[in-house]
């Protein structure tokens, strides 16, 4: 069976590619793992030699990938290349960070062990097995891809079907550099993506909605393999009285319908103090209905358009109002910008994800609301918070139930390598990017050595009672004694 790419606005076809079923998967993990004892006997040094040859590839041809995210995705080649450059920074800095985090590192053994030396070190895993999306489907498969193969993994790749032209790409430039199947691509379906989960492969990094996850985790718990799942979100911003409020509208704007709102960590909340909620919503409106048809690119795939209908007709049955756009917004395959106010707090709009260029602008009694309603949602990807007192802001971050938070911007950690990313409830578990990343593609392995003679041999069938005695009077002396919490030195 052949799976087709097609270009989100015109329908036209972009490529065919051939479905890969159990035996094409299973055969990709199989030259995976022969290649896995390879790549993981060249070090550190000569897996980073490697990998910064394959970041100079994917940054010397960045144009043509960025035509081909272009026609995969609908999105502008401005922000294809954006993409790419964001791409390119994580996978530098796992390449050259992926020995200083990972190298085996002596550890203190402890009073009770202090005949014993100990180490800890970092094994890859073997061959990981990467399921990406299509919203970014460079950024945010790479964001598993890179750091796997930093640790010295594998990896098949399988790609969104709505975007396989991307994945066979990054892999055939792959191939440039290194010859052996270190990276691979599988092109298919959902069925595709099954295979995968039961082939064998050691861990699963999964990047999509909830309700896949489910079913990712569901056939990789036949063979326990072990899963990092990262989700969706209905990611809020706070706007403090004390904001500067032509920029939070500035980020509000970009972080809604950037990517027409296909962003799992975009904003799809805005929670503004009462005080300052007109003055900001007036800039916010005025921004959106500036931004030129086209501007941002056509959704991606047409069920969203029905998943943004469906959420926006929700919100006006329960009282909300358009102040921008409305259901005369969404003509597919392209949705103008949405904003929607009066929006009762169980309403779709507010506690689904929408996916699309559409933020719900609420005002609150004072940050404290702010923070419980951000915080009452199943999702906890990522959230922004606008003030002038960082301090305050830093506060508010700290209270947020999220894996990540931006302070004064939207979508700030994504820019930073060394940051890891993900979330907590539907928004996933485990993390990609920075040290964090590069150990979540790892198995961490304790060692041990004798260095001398115990001088209190507890650790026999034949010890001797006096012996064990003398340790307990060591014990209780170190862990019984008891201080009260005022006491220095508590």
């Amino acid at each position: 069976m052949l799976l087709r790419s097609l270009d989100p606005a015109t329908a036209e076809v972009l490529g065919e590619y051939e479905i890969a079923g159990d035996d094409a998967v299973r055969a990709a993990v199989d030259r995976a793992r022969d290649a896995a004892v390879w790549w993981a006997g060249l070090g550190f040094r000569g897996r980073r030699t490697r990998l910064l040859h394959w970041k100079g590839v994917l940054a010397a041809r960045a144009e043509e990938l960025a035509g081909l995210i272009h026609a995969e995705t609908g999105k502008p080649v401005g922000d294809a290349l954006l993409e790419i450059m964001l791409t390119v920074e994580h996978l530098d800095w796992a390449a050259r960070n992926a020995e200083r985090v990972l190298r085996r590192r002596r550890v203190r053994s402890g009073l009770l062990a202090a005949d014993q030396g100990a180490a800890l070190e970092y094994q890859p895993l073997g061959v990981v097995g990467a399921i990406g999306p299509w919203n970014y489907p460079v950024y945010t498969p790479l964001g598993a891809v890179s750091y796997a193969l930093a640790a010295g993994n594998a990896v098949v790749l399988k790609p969104s079907e709505h975007t396989p032209g991307t994945g066979v790409w990054l892999a055939d430039a792959w191939h440039a550099v290194v010859e052996r199947p270190v990276l691979q691509a599988v092109v298919g379906d959902g069925t595709t993506g099954a295979a995968l989960c039961r082939s064998g492969v050691d861990k699963i990094a999964f990047t999509g909605s909830a309700a896949t996850a489910r079913r990712v985790l569901a056939a990789c718990a036949e063979s326990l393999t072990p899963v990092v799942f990262e989700g969706g979100g209905k990611d809020a911003m706070i706007v403090a009285a004390d904001a500067d409020l032509d920029a939070a509208a500035r980020a509000a704007a970009f972080g809604g319908f950037g990517n027409a709102g296909q962003t799992c960590a975009g904003v799809e909340r805005v929670y503004v103090e009462k005080s300052v909620y007109k003055p900001f919503l007036d800039r916010l409106v005025a921004l959106a209905e500036a931004v030129e048809p086209g501007a941002y690119g056509p959704m991606t795939i047409p069920s969203q358009v029905d998943v943004v209908r469906k959420h926006v007709d929700d919100a006006l049955a329960h009282g909300g109002q358009a102040v921008v756009g409305g259901p005369e917004a969404i003509r597919a395959p392209t949705i103008a910008p949405i904003i929607l106010t009066g929006v009762p707090e169980e309403s779709l709009a507010v506690t689904e994800e929408t996916f699309g260029p559409t933020i719900v602008v609420a005002p609150v009694d004072d940050l404290d609301d702010a923070v419980r309603r951000s915080n009452a949602s199943r999702y906890g990807l990522a959230a922004s918070i606008f003030s002038r007192d960082r301090r305050q802001a830093l506060r508010i971050a700290a209270r947020l139930r999220t894996g990540a938070a931006s302070i004064n911007a939207v979508l700030g950690f994504a820019a930073v390598p060394a940051l890891p990313f993900g979330g907590v409830g539907d928004s996933g578990f485990g993390r990609m990017h920075g040290a964090d990343g590069l150990r979540e593609f790892s198995r961490a392995k304790s060692v041990t050595w004798r260095r001398f003679a115990a001088p209190m041999d507890v650790m026999s069938l034949e010890r001797d009672p006096a012996v064990l005695e003398r340790a307990l009077r060591l014990f209780r002396w170190r862990h019984a004694t008891t201080r009260s919490p005022g006491r220095r030195g508590a």
